[in-house]
Formats: C-alpha cells, structure tokens, sequence
C-alpha cells in the first residue's frame, strides 16, 4: 500500500472535513471508512467494508472498550435513576459555592481517578455535570477540564492502565533499568512533557487563572447570559433534560430523534424521601477504584465489582425494585449503542491505516530530517499529529515504539527520552481527537457533541503541546 503514498491521508481528510462541515461524528466515520475501503479494495469496496467491521470486532482493545462501555451505560443509568447521583451533588453543594469551587472540584476528582482514562471521564462528567450546571458553568468548559487531566494524569502515575501498557513495550524493546520496562518507564515519567503540561493548563483552566478562548469563551458568555450550559446547535430537548441521561449526537444523526427522546422520557430519578446521603455514591467509587487497583489495573473487573456493589445498596435502600434495575440494566445497554457504533467505527479507521501503512508512510517522509538532539521533538509532533488524525493512542505507540526506541540507539539518543515523546503524543492525541475512545466518551458522559468538545479543547492542548515540543527541543539538543 505504500506505493498510494500521500492518498494515505484521504481517509483521515475526509473524516475532519465531514466532521466539521456536518457536526455528525458517526457521518464523518462512514465517509472515512467508505474512502478506506475504496482505497483497499478498489471496486470491491463494500466487501472490503464489510470485512474491516470484522477486523474492529475481532481487535481485542475493541472488545476491552466495549465491555467497559456497557458496565458503564449500566452503572451511570442506576445511578441517575435511583438517585444516587442527584444525592451526592445535593451533599458536594455544601463544600461547593461558587463557580470556581465546583470547576476546581471537577479537576481533582480528575486526579483522584488516575487508574484510568475511561473510568475519569465517565465517571467525572455523569457526577459533576449537576453541580457545575449550577453555577453556570459550560459543559464544554467540564469537558474540557476532564479531558486536559484523563489522560495526562493516567500516562504519568505509574499504576494506571496506560503505565503498565507503555512499560511493557520499553521491555518488549529491551529498553529496562534494573531489568524490567516498569523501571524504565519510572525514569520516563519526569520527560513525559505533556502529561506534565497539560495538567498544570486542566489547573489554570479549573481555578479560573486562564483566559477562557476559542470555543469555550463563546459557550461561557451563553451560560452567562442566558443560563444555557450547552453549546450553540444544541436543541431545546436536549437543554430541558439537562442533568438526564442525555445521548446529545443522536438527534443529530436520528432526524426524528426517537432515541434520544426515549431515553429522556424514561431515565427519571427516584423521588427523594430520605434525606441526601453521598455515601452510596462514594462507596461505588471507592469499590470500582479498589478492585481495579488490586486486580493490576482491570477497569472491566473494577466496573463490574461497582456495579454489583451499587446494586445491593439500591435495592437493600429500596432505591429500586429488582425489576426497576433489570429495566435500568438494558437501558444502560440501550444508552451506550450510539456510543458502540462509533467505536466500532473507530477501530475501523485504525485497521485500516494500519493497512494503508499510514504510519511508515509519515515516518519514512519525516526520518530523513532526524538528528538524536532533534529527535525526542520531532517524535513527539508526529506521535501527536498521528494520534489527533487517526484516534489511535496505544496502537500508535505499540506500532511506534518499535521504530523509534531502535532509532534512538542508532542516532546516538536516550531511548527513555525518546519513548517519553511517543506516550506523550498518545496523551495528546487522546485528549484532542474528534473520534478518539477518549473524546466520545467524556462527551457521552456530560451530554454534548464530540466536536463541540474538541473545539473548546484545541485551544488549552494546543498550548500544552506547544510548551512540550520547546521542552523536547531543548532536553534533546542539551542531552545529545
């Protein structure tokens, strides 16, 4: 495929224009996949469409994902309809009585939940978005915060998913200190320069000591002024529901937005005859984050443990009856669908850049440039680039890593140095990609678009990546 040389790019092209032209997530992936197929199976298309649906299906991260994705459509429609969300907000307004306290609550929860970057957003977005809403604070801007800290703090804590991930490929490459990748990736961590960036900018974003810009600043003047915390297109049903179980891109995707309406109509919140308790909640929480920990970082095992937890306690509390919650357990299912479909349809571009070879295709282009002090720099920006184009972050760094850690050696660079540039540029892309795992499901969690989200979060990354490339530079050309 490599004779197709810049057409490579196509398929990624048509995604972010159809994106940005439409606002529709799941239309941009199907042009995307479409424009993929045809460049692979040239007049065979639809089979080879059709085949690449297998290949995503068959991807054990896919499979991972979507597991952890119908646990969590289960867990967040238990919470919402037996109250225990609405609880814990009620309890977090007694610490929380400003616009300032509630953003820079948002941002530590965000730390406390490192284990996992799908676990942060998720469960940030579903029990912060009330409090946030009611100082007026844009569900972009809570967005924005959560996704300028999942990740970062994720692939810079060394018992996360992402560590022990990245840790065994610095072993697979036989990069170890002390005899083991875990040790190379602890003297990695301190060179993980946007990790490290973006979450100083998530700060400075939380505590209101960073101009609002872009995007955000548009969305903060509407909640302002007229109390609307959603983005503009946002439509009248989806601002009534607020602080429901909200699938915001189905209506843009549903023209009669059936779905979406169903959802809306069903997720009710148990009426509160008891007085407020953010025990339950905190419970949940402390058990997903426990058993995740001892189970070496299994968010599928964690999700699960909660989910059995919240379940006794809702029915012992006769939150729910047991019919309540079976019916609440298929429309969680119901809930994360559309959220399904798009990773499918992720994974589908992934799949077939990898067979397009889009990443040999902007390393051969880029390698004739590269020096061991230029390294580290320019690793990072096509790490990043690559990751934010394709929505790949541990496949980017599992097809990666291998070509550059050899390099390194070869150029006479660190390769701790230069495999820190590819987990940075996996974070940055997981925080800013339209279609990115990441991106839908912080954007699922607090009821808005995929885009409207990453337009609010360009701006704050961009910053971060910006700052993190001078780093590279300067550490590369100084250790050379």
């Amino acid at each position: 495929m490599s004779t197709l040389g810049g057409f490579v790019l196509l398929p990624i092209a048509v995604i972010l224009l159809v994106a940005v032209l439409t606002r529709r997530t799941l239309l941009a992936l199907l042009c995307g996949t479409a424009v993929g197929a045809l460049l692979i199976g040239g007049m065979g298309v639809f089979d080879t469409w059709v085949e690449y649906v297998g290949k995503s299906l068959a991807n054990e991260t896919a499979q991972w994902l979507l597991l952890i994705v119908v646990l969590f459509g289960i867990l967040i429609t238990l919470f919402e309809r037996s109250g225990i969300v609405s609880d814990f907000a009620e309890r977090t307004q007694r610490f929380v009585n400003s616009r300032r306290k509630s953003t820079m609550l948002a941002f530590l929860l965000s730390i406390v939940l490192f284990i996992d970057d799908y676990l942060n957003v998720l469960t940030v977005g579903s029990s912060m978005k009330r409090v946030t809403d009611r100082y007026r604070v844009p569900r972009s801007e809570l967005g924005s915060i959560m996704k300028m800290t999942a990740a970062p703090i994720a692939v810079i804590v060394p018992f996360s998913t992402w560590a022990l991930f990245f840790a065994a490929l610095f072993e697979a490459e036989g990069v170890t200190v002390n005899g083991s990748g875990f040790g190379a990736y602890l003297q990695a961590i301190p060179y993980i320069f946007f990790g490290w960036t973006a979450i100083v900018v998530a700060f400075l974003m939380s505590s209101g000591w960073l101009p609002r810009i872009g995007a955000l600043r548009r969305d903060n003047v509407r909640a302002e002024r007229d109390g609307d915390v959603f983005p503009i297109g946002t439509t009248a049903a989806e601002r009534s529901a607020e602080g429901r179980d909200l699938i915001a891109e189905v209506e843009a995707d549903d023209p009669d937005a059936s779905a979406a309406r169903r959802i809306a109509l069903q997720t009710t919140t148990a009426p509160s005859v008891r007085k407020a308790q953010a025990w339950p909640f905190l419970v949940s929480m402390a058990t997903l984050v426990g058993v995740t920990v001892l189970t070496e970082a299994d968010v599928v095992k964690g999700t699960a443990a909660a989910l059995g937890v919240t379940i006794v306690i809702v029915l012992l509390q006769r939150r729910l009856t047991v019919r309540q919650v079976l019916d609440g357990t298929l429309d969680g299912v119901g809930s994360m669908l559309f959220v399904a479909v798009l990773t499918v349809l992720a994974f589908m571009v992934q799949e077939m850049n990898a067979t397009l070879q889009l990443a040999e295709f902007v390393i051969g282009v880029t390698e004739p440039t590269l020096t061991a002090g230029l390294l580290p720099a320019i690793v990072f920006a096509i790490c990043g680039l690559y990751a934010y184009a394709t929505g790949s972050f541990w496949d980017l760094a599992a097809v990666i890593t291998p070509v550059v850690l050899p390099l390194s050696i070869a150029l006479g660079a660190d390769p701790i140095l230069a495999g820190a540039a590819v987990f940075s540029g996996a974070a940055l892309g997981s925080t800013t990609c339209l279609y990115g795992d990441g991106i839908i499901l912080a954007s699922r969690s607090i009821g808005i678009k995929p885009l409207n989200l990453m337009l609010a979060i360009l701006p704050y990354a961009g910053l971060a990546a910006a700052i993190s490339f001078v780093l590279y530079l300067v550490v590369g050309l100084t250790t050379s």
